[in-house]
């Protein structure tokens, strides 16, 4: 279980990517339903120099990242001469133990010159991928995802994929409903897989048409209902034809993908937090038949429903 989670930091460190884990892991969200986490940020000096000109003063030792649940490398200046090796002998520490790894964009650039991503499938952000392959030929680099889960390591693509990796950890470690809260809190779509094998996952972008928004927070709490685009667009005050159009342009998919989308999160949730049979829940997501939702759960996730709560059920 995910409790202790470790931030190494090296000089050139990337505020942003920096604070997704802060953010993930370092607030105290426990009025909220998700457990204590322990975030212990260190370095292998007393304060890091960061991309923006500011100095990061740590509140570790490297000593004491030795026994974390999770160790996350945040963004970093590339540097194709290496870094800290006292840093990368704690990733090698780590990685020996079996303790899952997690970088956040430039971050990957960390691991890899700690020798500990050899064959492993990454990712990061598409500016530097090229180069990730170039000085490190074993590795198999995807530029067009937003994280790889590799098994015990995790990369993600630039600044806000951070989140993406971040919420699909935690999602696995303490299943959708956490990962809900803290997405909520940060007002992000939560990003999450349907078993043991990667997935590519697309964010739905963020919506700055207050009307197009209200719609969509309105059919997100009420997917039992059998929506069409004329009904929601009956909602949003417009004709369907500029509905779908407004709704392309704010979001980058279809009501009708969206709204399948947000069903099978939605059973996902359901088949992990309930003991619901699979007729109830297709019901309550608004797929009206157990036919329906198995053909959109198995599109989307790569499982069946019940494969999928098999692994994840928490009840």
């Amino acid at each position: 279980m995910l409790r202790t989670v470790g931030a190494l930091l090296v000089d050139g460190l990337a505020m942003f990517e920096f604070g997704v884990v802060c953010e993930v892991f370092g607030i105290d969200r426990t009025d909220d339903g998700v457990p204590p986490f322990e975030l212990r940020i260190a370095a292998a000096e007393p304060s890091v120099s960061a991309a923006v000109g500011v100095r990061v003063q740590v509140t570790h030792a490297l000593a004491d990242l030795a026994d974390v649940d999770l160790l996350t490398v945040p963004a970093t200046t590339v540097r194709a001469g290496g870094y800290d090796e006292r840093a990368l002998d704690v990733i090698r520490a780590a990685h020996a133990r079996g303790t899952r790894l997690l970088s956040v964009c430039s971050g990957v650039f960390v691991l890899a010159a700690a020798g500990v991503l050899d064959g492993h499938k990454v990712t990061t952000h598409w500016h530097h991928a090229a180069q990730l392959a170039e000085l490190y030929p074993d590795l198999t680099v995807d530029p067009d995802v937003l994280f790889v889960d590799d098994g015990l390591v995790v990369t993600s693509a630039g600044t806000a994929a951070g989140i993406d990796a971040c919420l699909h950890v935690v999602r696995q470690e303490h299943g959708a409903g956490v990962a809900n809260a803290i997405a909520r809190r940060m007002v992000v779509p939560p990003q999450r897989d349907g078993g043991q094998r990667q997935y590519i996952v697309t964010p739905v972008p963020e919506c700055d048409d207050d009307a197009l928004r209200d719609v969509l927070e309105w059919a997100g709490a009420n997917l039992a209902e059998p929506h069409t685009v004329s009904s929601l667009a009956a909602r949003a005050l417009t004709s369907p034809r500029t509905f779908a159009r407004r709704f392309v342009d704010q979001t980058g998919t279809t009501p009708a993908r969206w709204l399948t989308a947000q069903r099978v999160q939605h059973a996902r949730q359901l088949l992990e937090e309930t003991d619901r049979d699979v007729e109830a829940i297709a019901a309550m997501c608004g797929f009206g038949s157990a036919a329906l939702l198995r053909h959109h759960f198995r599109a989307a996730v790569g499982v069946p429903p019940v494969d999928y709560r098999s692994r994840f059920a928490r009840v």
